[in-house]
């Protein structure tokens, strides 16, 4: 295993707002539940919430429909 390979940092921006519509964090884009228990995720579920979190921030950023 490389070096960092389990180390998932936090994507807090420490911006933290809470959308009420979506429940995203617009600093983050992460939910309330993803915030609150991110320090017990396996580096494997850490990942998959960045992909999620990543995939809101483009549609959030796109617009999406009205």
């Amino acid at each position: 295993m490389t070096p960092g390979a389990t180390n998932v940092e936090s994507p807090c921006v420490r911006d933290c707002v809470i959308e009420p519509h979506t429940g995203y964090c617009l600093g983050c884009f992460r939910t309330l539940d993803e915030i609150s228990f991110w320090a017990s995720y396996t580096p494997e579920e850490r990942r998959r919430a960045i992909a999620r979190l990543q995939a809101r921030r483009a549609a959030h950023r796109g617009g999406g429909p009205s």
